[in-house]
């Protein structure tokens, strides 16, 4: 379904869950990893949205982070209104999933960031240089050089894993990246100015106090984890988790530790909307 210029994907009845994917990706990423954990927690409309240039989104003249930011306000207020709503977001999902909790902070109910981008920027970003956890160089060696193409450095080289990425590639990451409009996308990510939300400087809304869910990779090639450290004094109901084998690919292969944390999440807030006096 597209309307109000976004297209999205929703799946079940009850208090909307508004889920922002990563830079070059799709819904039917985060349906991927979120749907096996909401189809047993019956009571949430899924709102899987498809960013401008990304999905089966246009990119309709998209110039900067900023743009892509009003959109989605411009959904939110024609779709969800002054209802109560959660957010989830992805990697630059995740970015604009703050700066909407900043905006909407009398109607989120509650915030999940996964892998979140903190650093627009990519030469400030505090990374650490690629060490295999789980080394397998028989294993690396028998590799198709496609798959090696596809998969790139491998922080668990052991089959069960190899499998999980691969297919979590194949069936997700790369469809997306594909359908990617590349020509509209690429100048806003190489470009640091575009590729930042100037609208949410300035904001001076009060910290989000609805729990909130933290979940980093301790070995994210992409974001790291110590740049988001900083977030535990925005957000005084978080949990913060950095996962040992977790890139910014997470969950690879740990679905029973991820689905465990995302069920707390959403356990302390339906414990929050329960009280009467917030």
């Amino acid at each position: 379904m597209e309307t109000d210029s976004l297209s999205t994907h929703e799946i079940g009845e009850g208090l909307p869950v508004l889920i922002i994917h990563g830079w070059e990706m799709d819904g039917k990423v985060e349906e991927r990893d979120f749907e096996p954990i909401f189809t047993k927690a019956p009571g949430f409309r899924r709102i899987y949205v498809d960013l401008p240039g990304m999905g089966t989104t246009p990119a309709n003249n998209v110039k900067d982070l900023d743009d892509m930011h009003l959109r989605l306000v411009q959904f939110i207020d024609a779709r969800l209104g002054k209802s109560k709503f959660l957010l989830v977001g992805s990697s630059c999902g995740g970015y604009l999933a703050r700066a909407l909790a900043q905006k909407y902070v009398e109607q989120v109910d509650g915030l999940l960031l996964r892998v979140p981008l903190i650093e627009p920027k990519d030469g400030l970003r505090d990374l650490d240089t690629f060490q295999p956890l789980v080394r397998n160089e028989q294993l690396m060696s028998s590799m198709p050089s496609e798959d090696k193409a596809l998969l790139g450095d491998v922080l668990i080289q052991t089959p069960a894993y190899v499998k999980s990425l691969k297919a979590k590639y194949e069936e997700a990451v790369l469809p997306a990246s594909k359908a990617a409009d590349k020509e509209a996308l690429d100048p806003i990510r190489a470009d640091p100015r575009r590729y930042q939300i100037s609208l949410a400087s300035g904001n001076k809304h009060p910290k989000l106090l609805a729990p909130t869910l933290i979940i980093c990779g301790r070995h994210d090639e992409a974001v790291g984890y110590r740049d988001s450290l900083r977030l535990l004094e925005l957000y005084p109901r978080s949990t913060y988790v950095v996962l040992d084998r977790g890139t910014h690919a997470i969950p690879v292969d740990e679905n029973g530790l991820f689905e465990a944390l995302v069920r707390d999440w959403l356990t302390r807030v339906d414990e929050w909307r329960g009280c009467t006096e917030r």
